[in-house]
């Protein structure tokens, strides 16, 4: 059952990387005027066939654990690039945009991909996961972070399109930064392809926050190692400098490992195309309604901000009294859900009362998106908390 589930994963995961050539091949269409083509049909058809796979698999692995799989780092970024199709998919048949199919689904493929890289297997629930409360409060906040996530990608569809790639400016600078990231998770995924392959592996014996003896297994070589760490597998990396308990060495190694590789990629890809990733891209979304463009981004706020309160706030509230005993601690993850809580409330009041539309709101949602992915990846990976179980 485990098999047949990571299977309806793997097709779910090409099905998205061939319909985003289908879109692409929508907006190139030069003999198709309508927003619906002959292209972005078949690119929609395969997301919907690809998402149902998808849906297959969650429920495959919800039956074969006895849980919702959302309990971990790599079934929660899964369900995560599920809810991202889910809302390009609605949002897709209310606005007919190709584009943002294009642009949308390389998310999804590449937040699987993210996701593949941490350990696969089922496993036991821990104590204080073992609650309904993990299939409510978790498949919801993730929900309305993918929405959120639509309001972000419209925002780079504007952004690609307005901002002057002939020029250097902050704007080039930092529109730049996020192609940046991108590829930097990709060269991520790369690196810890190569390793896996390679099946290499280091353990370190180390002092954890408890002051107890535990064993620490890096599956990258470990740049940075554990507090008090000892390398007890012969013939692997030393690591250059140790870290506090209180940060997962592993985890900061994982990261380092991303930027390091992260420049590297970016730097051989602006050597290969001689300009800016985001001047590539703009030939892409010439023809984008800028005004759509900017009504889908915000309307997806409107939307996913409610249902993130429901989710990443209200309902995690709720499970930290009953789990806890105490509505609120200052738990890292909790402190960024509040951050990305009032970062988009500060959106939707700019947006409101001083009138940011356009470039500036576009801007925002792409901060607001940033502050999303900080939480999921930088938090979970680095900071130590009650929520380090992801």
């Amino acid at each position: 059952m485990a098999q047949l589930s990571a299977n309806l994963l793997y097709t779910a995961f090409i099905l998205y990387l061939v319909a985003t050539f289908f879109f692409g091949g929508a907006i190139r269409d030069k003999k198709e005027k309508s927003n619906i083509n002959r292209w972005s049909q078949i690119g929609i058809i395969l997301t919907i066939i690809g998402f149902l796979a998808q849906t297959a698999y969650f429920f495959i692995r919800w039956v074969a654990a006895g849980h919702a799989p959302v309990s971990n780092l790599f079934e929660f970024t899964t369900f995560f690039g599920h809810m991202v199709v889910l809302a390009f998919i609605l949002i897709y048949f209310i606005y007919k945009t190709s584009a943002l199919g294009l642009f949308t689904l390389p998310v999804a493929v590449l937040l699987i991909a993210y996701a593949s890289m941490f350990p696969r297997e089922i496993s036991p629930l821990i104590p204080a996961l073992q609650s309904d409360w993990l299939h409510i409060h978790v498949t919801t906040a993730a929900l309305g972070q993918a929405v959120l996530a639509i309001s972000a990608i419209a925002g780079t569809l504007y952004l690609v399109k307005v901002v002057d790639q002939t020029v250097a400016s902050k704007r080039t600078f930092w529109l730049e930064s996020i192609m940046f990231t991108v590829v930097t998770t990709i060269a991520f995924i790369i690196v810890s392809t190569i390793f896996s392959f390679m099946s290499y592996e280091a353990t370190f014996s180390w002092i954890d926050k408890n002051e107890q003896e535990s064993e620490m297994v890096f599956h990258l070589p470990a740049l940075v190692g554990p507090n008090e760490g000892e390398l007890l597998t012969a013939g692997k990396f030393e690591p250059a400098i140790e870290v506090p308990a209180l940060i997962s060495a592993r985890k900061l190694n994982t990261v380092i490992w991303s930027l390091l590789a992260g420049t590297l990629l970016y730097g051989l890809l602006r050597l290969i195309l001689r300009r800016r990733i985001a001047a590539v891209l703009q030939p892409l979304v010439k023809n984008v309604n800028l005004d759509l463009v900017d009504e889908i981004g915000y309307r997806s706020v409107t939307i996913g901000f409610p249902i993130f309160t429901l989710g990443a706030l209200i309902f995690a509230m709720i499970w930290a009294q009953i789990a806890w005993t105490r509505f609120w601690g200052w738990d890292p993850k909790e402190v960024w859900a509040l951050i990305t809580w009032l970062f988009y409330a500060v959106f939707l009041h700019l947006r409101l009362s001083k009138g940011w539309h356009g470039e500036k709101s576009a801007w925002l949602a792409v901060i607001g998106f940033a502050i999303i992915m900080f939480n999921l990846i930088f938090v979970n990976l680095v900071i130590a908390g009650l929520h380090s179980y992801a």
